[in-house]
C-alpha cells in the first residue's frame, strides 16, 4: 500500500501522468492481463493488446481468464503475498469491493488518462460510470435474453417481455440462468409483482430474497444453470433451450456471425460495466509498464475500435460517435449495442454498491436453495 501511494504521488504531480511516469522507470517486458474469454477478450486482444505489443517490441502480453474469480484468487494472492496479475477486468461490482479491501489501487484517473481529444478530462469523459476510485470503466454491456425464433409456439408471439421467461405455459421448455443471485433476483421480484424503482429495497430483507427464490421456483425444473458465458449461445446453437440469458454481445455473436435462429430480447436487459482495476502491491517495473499500457488502452480512440469486434458501448462519451461498422461482417455497429435507444426502451440499472455490500450473503443463501 506505502508503494501504491507514493506512486499514486509521483503520477499526480506530472501533467502527463502516467506517461511521464512510466517514461522515467524501468519497464517490465512481460504482462499478464486477466479477463472473461471469449468474444470479449478477442475485443480487447485486437483493439488495444496488438496494437500495443507492436509499439512496444520485445514485450510478451499472456491472458489469464479468470475474472468471475478476480476477488476471490486477489484474496489469496495478496494472503500469500504473492500477485502474479497485472492488470484485472472486473464488473463494477466486483471493483468496489476490492477497492474497499484494499486490494485495487486507487486511481487518479485525470493524471493517469489521456483526455479526449477535444480535452475534456477523462473523469468528465467517463462521468458517473467511474463508480470506485480504482476503477477504469471500459464498456457497458447487458445481460439479457436471447431465444430460438423456430421454437416459438406456433401462433403465439415471440417473447417480449422479460416475464416471459417465467411463463412455461405459453412459452415451454428449457431456460438458461447464471448460476448466481445477481439478475435473477431482480427479474424474479418484478415478475412477482415489485415495482422496478422497490427492487434493491425489498431484495435487502430476508422475506424478500426468499420472494425472488419461490418466483424462481416455479421454473427451477426446467432451468439449465450456467457458468460461463459461453454456455447459453451454445445450448442455443445446439437447441437445447428455448431461451436463454447471457451477455448482449455474445448473442450478437451467435445471431450475426453465426447466423442461427436466434433473436434477442432487451426488455429489462440489465446494464453493467466492465473495466480494469491495477492489484495493489505490484513491483514497480511491473507497475510502471500497466499504467503506460493503461493510459493507451482507454483512450478515446482504443474504445471506439473494440466495437468493431463486439456489440458493448464504449465508456467513455468521446468514444460513441466513432463506433462504425464491424470489422469481419460490415454491419453498422451503433444498432446493436445496449445503450442504443431502441434497444433501451425498459432497462434494469444494475445497482454496483447493493451488491458489493450485500452479495457473499445472498450468494451463500442462494447456492444452498440450488442445492436443495
Amino acid at each position: 500500500m506505502k508503494l501504491t501511494k507514493t506512486l499514486l504521488a509521483t503520477s499526480a504531480l506530472t501533467v502527463a501522468g502516467a506517461g511521464a511516469y512510466a517514461a522515467g522507470h524501468g519497464m517490465s517486458d512481460s504482462m499478464t492481463l486477466v479477463s472473461w474469454g471469449g468474444a470479449y477478450q478477442a475485443s480487447q486482444q485486437n483493439a488495444y493488446v496488438a496494437p500495443y505489443l507492436e509499439m512496444n517490441p520485445g514485450l510478451t502480453a499472456s491472458w489469464d481468464e479468470s475474472s468471475a474469480e478476480a476477488v476471490a484468487k486477489l484474496r489469496a494472492m495478496n494472503e500469500a503475498g504473492n500477485i502474479t496479475w497485472d492488470l484485472v477486468d472486473v464488473v463494477a461490482a466486483d471493483a468496489i469491493r476490492l477497492c474497499d479491501e484494499g486490494l485495487a489501487m486507487e486511481i487518479d484517473h485525470d493524471a493517469m488518462l489521456e483526455p479526449a481529444p477535444d480535452g475534456t478530462s477523462a473523469s468528465d469523459d467517463f462521468g458517473d460510470l467511474i463508480v470506485s476510485e480504482c476503477y477504469i470503466p471500459q464498456i457497458v454491456y447487458s445481460t439479457t435474453f436471447g431465444y430460438r425464433t423456430d421454437m416459438v409456439p406456433e401462433g403465439v408471439a415471440p417473447p417480449s417481455k422479460i416475464c416471459d421467461v417465467f411463463d412455461l405455459e405459453t412459452y415451454p421448455g428449457k431456460r438458461a440462468l447464471e448460476q448466481r443471485p445477481i439478475n435473477n433476483m431482480e427479474w424474479a421480484l418484478m415478475c412477482d409483482g415489485v415495482a422496478k424503482e422497490d427492487v434493491y429495497s425489498v431484495l435487502e430483507t430476508d422475506e424478500g430474497q426468499d420472494q425472488a427464490l419461490a418466483k424462481l421456483g416455479t421454473i427451477k425444473d426446467e432451468v439449465i444453470w450456467w457458468s460461463a458465458g459461453a454456455d447459453t449461445p451454445q445450448l442455443l446453437a445446439d437447441g437445447e433451450i428455448f431461451m436463454g440469458s447471457t451477455y448482449n454481445g455474445r448473442l450478437f455473436s451467435v445471431i450475426e456471425e453465426q447466423d442461427q435462429p436466434v433473436a434477442m430480447m432487451w426488455d429489462a436487459q440489465v446494464f453493467d460495466l466492465d473495466g480494469w482495476i491495477i492489484p495493489t502491491g505490484l513491483p514497480e517495473d511491473r507497475l510502471a509498464r500497466v499504467m503506460d499500457f493503461v493510459r493507451f488502452a482507454t483512450d478515446t480512440q482504443r474504445l471506439a475500435d473494440q466495437a468493431k469486434w463486439i456489440s458493448y458501448g464504449p465508456a467513455r462519451a468521446s468514444s460513441a460517435p466513432l463506433v462504425s461498422t464491424h470489422a469481419d461482417l460490415g454491419i453498422e455497429m451503433a444498432q446493436h449495442m445496449p445503450t442504443d435507444p431502441a434497444n433501451a426502451a425498459n432497462t434494469f440499472l444494475y445497482n454496483y454498491e447493493f451488491w458489493a455490500d450485500y452479495r457473499d450473503d445472498i450468494d451463500a443463501k442462494f447456492q444452498a436453495w440450488l442445492a436443495r
